[in-house]
């Protein structure tokens, strides 16, 4: 997927006008792009419209208009557009229990592993990589961006809507598996290519 650069940023002043489309379009988006693994786990699996969304929002809410600042807002996102083969998603950890938040995390160390969160593909398995710098040994984020990246033969497969696939988590604190359906698939088969 190609990445954003500066001219694909609207102006504040062009980007207010069509704003509330182009937010109730991405909701929609998201909505097909979301997979809830559990309860407590969600992955919303992103592209570059909903990438290019969130800068947008960013520079709206934070009154970005200086083009370095803007760069830099491309370069943090940017890295969240999958490459090549690769889906990318934001994992949000959900906890509505406020007073458990610290205990729940803790619990969940290691999530990131590497070999916890997973998509199986018929006997395949394919890893999610996790980008570094959202934990630490004592303390862990609550958000987590997560890439899997898919052999050719793997893409294939996961568009041939036989073979089977399900999003896993396989924490010694936390296990849940959601098969992914035909839609799903559909809406990021596009991202791998």
């Amino acid at each position: 997927m190609d990445t954003l650069q500066l001219k694909d940023i609207k102006p504040l002043s062009e980007y207010e006008p069509i704003r509330k489309e182009l937010r109730e379009r991405i909701i929609a988006l998201k909505k097909r792009r979301r997979v809830s693994v559990g309860d407590r786990m969600t992955l919303v699996f992103e592209n570059r419209d909903t990438i290019l969304f969130q800068i947008q929002e960013m520079m709206r809410v934070e009154h970005i208009y200086d083009p370095e600042k803007i760069q830099d807002e491309l370069d943090t996102y940017n890295p969240l557009i999958g490459g090549p083969g690769e889906l990318s998603a934001t994992l949000f950890i959900e906890i509505t229990e406020s007073e458990r938040i610290k205990e729940i995390l803790d619990g969940l160390q290691g999530i990131d592993d590497g070999r916890s969160v997973f998509i199986e593909l018929g006997p395949d398995r394919i890893d999610g990589q996790f980008e570094a710098g959202h934990s630490k040994e004592d303390k862990l984020s609550a958000v987590h961006y997560v890439r899997f990246q898919f052999s050719p033969e793997q893409q294939t497969e996961f568009r041939n809507d036989k073979t089977p696939a399900a999003l896993v988590v396989d924490h010694p604190k936390y296990r849940a598996r959601t098969i992914l359906d035909k839609a799903v698939r559909q809406e990021l088969s596009s991202d791998l290519g």
